[in-house]
């Protein structure tokens, strides 16, 4: 996924209200910024860490920057817009980087299914059952190596387990997939400490035959493209 245009760097003087943070640009400028991620960003929001941030020529756009990038101690650039998962994993799946998601005729992103619910990607070929896809962004590293989700209590994030669980029954495929917009870590684990509702929901889908996926990727300035899969610890 490449960037529209060239990042701005700058360094974070706060986080607030969840979807908006303070960056003092490198010239000097403070903007304020769209943070497109309802975590908690655990460990990524430190004032005074070096961020990077995209900027939108819509003119009609309250913010005009969005917050794309920081950078951590040990981890390099790390992405945090979690509107840039989907569009990594569809071209890691077109690109056959998942060879178990490889095969299918058509990828379709944002399809209703099950209660009121949309399904990332959906992927179908006529002579197979068809695959539906949950991408959900991994970003909380509390111990070397290890990339944990979630960062805080995700009730949508159970509810999509569910979803996936009973699409399984009901013959099709389904698999989560944890993106990592980080190139360090070398495996991933659920946080059950964070939340234990959601822990014991994956358990569930993994036992009803919901497979499950996690992909590092390579970050820089310019782009951020998916890069190796790594193993996903777990039930």
């Amino acid at each position: 996924m490449d960037f529209p245009s060239p990042l701005t760097g700058g360094t974070l003087l706060r986080r607030y209200k969840r979807f908006l943070a303070d960056v003092r640009l490198d010239d000097g400028t403070i903007v304020t910024a769209a943070c497109a991620n309802t975590g908690a960003m655990l460990g990524l929001t430190a004032e005074g860490s070096r961020v990077w941030l995209s900027r939108s020529s819509n003119p009609t756009r309250k913010y005009a920057h969005t917050w794309e990038l920081v950078e951590i101690a040990g981890l390099g650039l790390v992405g945090v817009n979690t509107g840039s998962p989907n569009r990594i994993a569809r071209e890691a799946i077109a690109g056959n980087l998942l060879p178990e998601l490889s095969g299918y005729g058509t990828l379709r992103m944002e399809v209703k299914y099950g209660t009121n619910s949309r399904i990332d990607i959906l992927l179908e070929n006529g002579n197979r059952p068809p695959c539906y896809v949950e991408v959900k962004n991994a970003h909380l590293f509390r111990a070397p190596g290890l990339v944990e989700f979630p960062d805080c209590v995700t009730e949508r994030g159970t509810k999509h387990l569910d979803e996936l669980a009973r699409m399984v029954e009901r013959g099709s495929r389904a698999a989560m997939l944890y993106l990592v917009q980080a190139a360090g870590p070398t495996r991933l684990a659920l946080a059950a400490d964070l939340d234990p509702n959601y822990f014991k929901a994956f358990a569930t889908a993994r036992r009803a035959g919901v497979e499950a996926y996690a992909l590092c990727c390579k970050v820089t300035t310019n782009a951020i493209t998916a890069d190796r899969m790594i193993p996903v610890d777990g039930p």
